[in-house]
C-alpha cells in the first residue's frame, strides 16, 4: 500500500479495493490518467461509444447487481453527455458514481479545451451531490462517502470531479481498509405497527399498493417452500393488492386478489376509492405511477417508506410511517396473528377487473397484446428485461405479470429515450450467466444505436426486440387526443437489419407471431447481440 502512483491510477486501485470490478467509460486526454491503473488494478473496462451510453451502462449494471455502477468521463462535454443517465438514475434511485476530470482553473483563463462555466454545478442538478476533489485525500474521502451513502441511504448518483493536475500528480495510496456499514433497516415504531394492525383488522376492504421500494419484501427466507414476507402478509390480511410498474413481481401473479399494475387506469381510481383502508409501501405514488392528480382514495391511507421525503406529501387522510419495507411487512404480519381474515374483496371481482383492464389496453393499442404474449411466452423466467420509452413497452408494463421483482428495468421518472440498449449492455455485463433482453422502439434505438458496437465487441448474447412502426406513435396519439393535427411524428428509418449486420450483430425479422419464439430462443444462445425487428405487419 506504499507505492506512489499518479492519483488517477490510485483512484482505480482504490475502487478495486472497495469492490468495484467494472468501469464504463471513454478515455480522453483529460481523463487518461484514470486509465493508467485500470488493468493493473484488475478492473474490467467497457468502452462505450458515447458518454450517455457509458452512464446508462453503469445504471443498468447497478440495477442488475444492487452495487454501484461506475463511469469515467472527460471534462466538459463528457460530463454533459453523461448528465442524462445521471438524471435517470436520480429519479429511479440507482447508485451510479461518475468520476470526471475537470480543469484546474476556470476563473482567470478562457478558451481552454472542454471549458465550461460550472461543471460541478451542472452535475449537481441531477445528482445527490457533486463535489470537486482538490487533493488526493479529498478524492479518497469523497469516493468513500459516495459508496457509503449508496450502501446505507437512498441510492442515488454522485459526481466526483478531479482537476487534471491532481490526476497527473504522484499520490500515496492513503486509503486505509474501511469497514463499510451495510444497509441499516429502519425499524418501524411498535406503536405504529399496533395501529396499522388494528386498522387492517377493522377494515372490510383493505388494499395494499406495493412499489419498487418494497422489492426486498418479496424475497423468500431461506428454507424450502417458505412464503415471502409479502405473501405471508396478504394471506393474513385478506387484502387486495396493486403494484406499481416498478413493483411488478412483488405480488405473485397467481394471488387471487391481485389487481395488477393498472394503477394508472381511470377505472382504478374508483376501485381504490371503494377500499376503506389503503396501505402504500415503498412507492412515492408519483405522477409516473398514477398519471392523474389524485390516488382516488379519501379514507384512511397509511404510507410506508424508508425515505422521509415522499412521506411529506399532503395526500388526504395520510398517516406516514418511516420504515424499511421488509421490516414493516414482517412486523405487521406478526401483529395480525393467525386468524382467518375477513374480506369484502372477491376473487371474481379481482379477475373481472384485470380482464377489463387488459381489454382496455388491447382496445387502445390494437394488435400489440398478441405480440407481447408471444414475446412473454418465449422469455426465460429469470430474464432481466430493459425497456425503453415505446408503445410496446408501455403496453407490456400493464399486462405482463412478472414472476419475480427487480427483473424489469425502465426509465420511469426521467423518461429518457435511448435508455434500454446501453442499460441492457450494463445488465448483461453484470449477469454473464443470466439472460438479458432489450425492448426498444425505432426512434429510441437511434438515440444510442452506436452502443450496438459495444455489445458486439463484448460478444453479448443480447436479444434486442425492436418495435418499428416508423413513427413516434405515442406522440401522434397524444396529439390526436389533444386535437392537434399530428406533425413531426413520422421519420425516415434506416434498414435496421442491414445496419445491425454492419455492426457485426445478428438480425432477424419474424414473419408471423409464431416466429417470435424461435428467434428469441436463438438470440439467447448466440455469441453476439441480435436485433429482432417487429412491425405492425405482424397483426395487420
Amino acid at each position: 500500500m506504499s507505492q506512489q502512483r499518479p492519483l488517477g491510477a490510485q483512484i482505480s486501485h482504490m475502487l478495486k479495493a472497495r469492490g468495484v470490478d467494472v468501469v464504463f467509460g471513454i478515455p480522453g486526454v483529460h481523463n487518461q490518467e484514470l486509465y493508467r491503473g485500470i488493468e493493473e488494478a484488475g478492473i474490467t473496462h467497457v468502452l462505450a461509444r458515447h458518454e450517455q451510453g457509458a452512464g446508462f451502462m453503469a445504471d443498468g449494471y447497478a440495477r442488475a447487481t444492487g452495487r454501484p455502477g461506475v463511469c469515467y468521463v472527460i471534462t466538459g462535454p463528457g460530463v454533459l453527455n453523461a448528465l442524462t443517465p445521471l438524471g435517470q438514475a436520480y429519479s429511479d434511485s440507482v447508485p451510479v458514481l461518475m468520476v470526471a476530470s475537470c480543469l484546474d482553473e476556470t476563473a482567470a483563463t478562457r478558451g481552454q479545451l472542454h471549458q465550461m462555466r460550472d461543471q460541478e454545478g451542472a452535475a449537481a442538478t441531477v445528482t445527490d451531490w457533486s463535489d470537486t476533489a482538490q487533493t488526493p485525500q479529498a478524492a479518497y474521502a469523497l469516493i468513500d462517502r459516495a459508496l457509503q451513502d449508496m450502501a446505507t441511504n437512498r441510492p442515488r448518483p454522485k459526481a466526483l470531479h478531479v482537476p487534471i493536475a491532481q490526476l497527473e500528480a504522484e499520490a500515496a495510496p492513503d486509503w486505509p481498509a474501511k469497514p463499510f456499514l451495510g444497509p441499516r433497516p429502519v425499524e418501524p415504531e411498535p406503536d405504529w405497527i399496533t395501529y396499522t394492525a388494528q386498522e387492517v383488522a377493522q377494515a372490510k376492504r383493505p388494499l395494499f399498493i406495493f412499489g419498487g421500494g418494497a422489492r426486498d419484501a418479496a424475497v423468500a427466507p431461506v428454507g424450502q417452500g417458505q412464503p415471502t414476507p409479502v405473501q405471508a402478509l396478504l394471506a393474513r390480511s385478506g387484502a387486495a393488492a396493486f403494484t406499481t410498474f416498478a413493483g411488478r413481481g412483488i405480488v405473485p401473479a397467481d394471488y387471487p386478489l391481485l389487481l395488477g399494475s393498472y394503477l394508472s387506469r381511470p377505472e382504478a381510481e374508483g376501485l381504490i376509492g371503494s377500499a376503506d383502508l389503503v396501505i402504500a409501501i415503498g412507492t412515492e405514488l408519483a405522477e409516473v405511477d398514477l398519471w392523474r392528480d389524485q390516488l382516488g382514495h379519501s379514507g384512511r391511507l397509511i404510507r410506508v417508506d424508508i425515505d422521509a421525503e415522499p412521506l411529506a406529501s399532503n395526500l388526504p387522510g395520510q398517516t406516514p410511517i418511516r420504515s424499511d419495507a421488509t421490516r414493516f411487512v414482517q412486523a405487521l404480519t406478526d401483529a395480525l396473528g393467525d386468524g382467518a381474515p375477513q374480506t369484502g374483496w372477491t376473487q371474481a371481482e379481482a379477475a373481472d377487473f384485470r380482464a377489463r383492464m387488459r381489454s382496455a389496453v388491447s382496445a387502445e393499442r390494437p394488435g400489440l397484446l398478441g405480440v407481447i404474449d408471444a414475446v412473454q411466452a418465449a422469455m426465460p423466467t429469470d430474464a432481466m428485461i430493459y425497456s425503453d420509452m415505446c408503445q410496446l413497452a408501455y403496453a407490456a408494463k400493464e399486462v405482463w405479470n412478472m414472476d419475480r421483482p427487480g427483473h424489469w428495468h425502465h426509465p420511469y421518472g426521467f423518461g429518457t429515450l435511448g435508455y434500454a440498449l446501453p442499460a441492457g449492455i450494463g445488465g448483461a455485463v453484470a449477469r454473464p450467466d443470466g439472460p438479458t433482453c432489450v425492448i426498444i422502439g425505432d426512434y429510441g434505438l437511434q438515440y444510442t444505436l452506436p452502443e450496438l458496437g459495444t455489445a458486439v465487441e463484448l460478444g453479448l448474447p443480447l436479444p434486442i426486440i425492436l418495435w418499428d412502426n416508423g413513427k413516434l406513435g405515442e406522440i401522434e396519439d397524444s396529439m390526436i387526443r389533444a386535437q392537434i393535427a399530428p406533425n413531426a411524428v413520422i421519420q425516415q428509418n434506416p434498414d435496421f437489419l442491414m445496419l445491425a449486420r454492419a455492426y457485426g450483430a445478428d438480425a432477424v425479422e419474424p414473419a408471423t407471431l409464431a416466429d417470435i419464439a424461435p428467434a428469441l430462443r436463438a438470440a439467447f444462445k448466440a455469441c453476439r447481440p441480435t436485433v429482432i425487428r417487429l412491425t405492425p405487419d405482424l397483426f395487420s
